[in-house]
């Protein structure tokens, strides 16, 4: 059967401008779904592992039509719940070269943000899985959520699940009247994996990396380390620190590259210059979704697994929509040093 992966978080319907345009030009939208767990699920079940999507969708025609958008994936979603009145909305604006992507939420009293805890049988959700994976989004959603997240994060330490996490800050969406600082670090507690950037650890955890300047946008290696360190020390179940490390030239060029911390060394992926961004939307996600194929695959591997990662999140700015769409050959073809773009016939 393989490994298996229960990833718990809102999904929303993603409407964007098609080639590029603004909001006030925009004729018509292109719907897609997308959200931060349900984008790391489709990753994941492309590699051909078994993923499973927890959410609560409306029981209506937008809620059914998501749900059979993420079986068309193979994400298996038996254990999603129906209820609440509507699905979560985001607008989207690509932006291009010096103009950058805009996003206007409309996701207040979605289904997902009235879930309480109590309503998911975690129990049975995390039975024989392997890796739980949560994102900083979603306790950002509601108090409810955040409950139900932490009970999940607690059922999966009690039944020895590793418990994966992007710290993910999105200042936007803590409106509940408790900040980050306040409810994030009882979850981060229980966690084994840990991604996220400087600003995530600054925003969410509050630590900053000692004895290092990282002013004017370029931030050392060593700051990286100086992080991870301190999350480790702060919250001891923690065994590894991930960091994806984007450099934004503009918003149509990118640098990106990743780095892995065990407790013992820093592990570098190769640094990839993306200079024709078709959709930088789920990048995070699409190197989370890599980071856990390659912790259950490559092992103790651990310079394969920051490489797999860091190739599988290049190749998803190339790819329209929230999720990333390619297959391990392609993401192992790409960190072998193919990045030619070659037809394949």
């Amino acid at each position: 059967m393989g490994p298996k992966v229960v990833t718990f978080g809102e999904i929303m319907l993603r409407l964007a401008t098609p080639r590029f345009e603004r909001f006030n030009q925009a004729t018509s939208l292109e719907a897609t779904y997308g959200g931060g767990e349900a984008n790391v699920a489709v990753s994941l079940a492309n590699y051909g592992i078994n993923a499973s999507f927890v959410t609560r969708l409306p029981k209506n025609d937008i809620g059914r039509a998501c749900r059979m958008e993420l079986n068309k994936y193979g994400v298996d979603t038996k254990e999603v719940l129906e209820g609440g009145n509507r699905l979560g909305i985001y607008f989207l604006e690509a932006g291009a070269v010096a103009r950058a992507s805009k996003v206007v939420y409309d996701r207040a009293g979605s289904a997902f943000a009235e879930v309480k805890a109590g309503m998911f049988d975690w129990d049975k959700i995390l039975d024989g899985v392997d890796v739980f994976h949560w994102t900083g989004i979603t306790p950002a959603v509601s108090q409810g959520a955040a409950d139900a997240c932490l009970e999940a994060i607690k059922a999966a330490n009690k039944k020895g699940v590793t418990v994966t996490c992007d710290l993910n800050y999105r200042k936007n969406l803590w409106k509940y009247g408790k900040t980050a600082g306040e409810v994030m670090p009882e979850l981060v507690a229980g966690c084994d994996v840990v991604l996220g950037n400087e600003e995530d650890a600054m925003m969410v955890l509050g630590i900053k990396p000692e004895g290092v300047d990282i002013t004017g946008g370029h931030v050392e290696a060593a700051a990286y380390e100086s992080v991870s360190k301190q999350i480790m020390k702060q919250y001891p179940r923690v065994k590894k620190v991930i960091t994806t490390l984007r450099g934004s030239i503009s918003a149509s060029h990118n640098s990106w590259s990743g780095v892995l911390f065990d407790g013992e060394k820093m592990y570098e992926a190769p640094k990839f210059e993306i200079t024709h961004i078709v959709d930088r939307v789920g990048g995070g996600d699409s190197f989370m979704g890599g980071l856990i194929y390659g912790l259950l695959t490559y092992k103790d591997d651990m310079q394969s697994v920051i490489n797999f990662a860091t190739a599988a999140s290049c190749l998803k700015h190339t790819i329209h929509g929230d999720f990333n769409q390619v297959t391990v050959d392609e993401v192992e073809k790409l960190m072998g040093g193919d990045a030619s773009g070659r037809v394949s016939r």
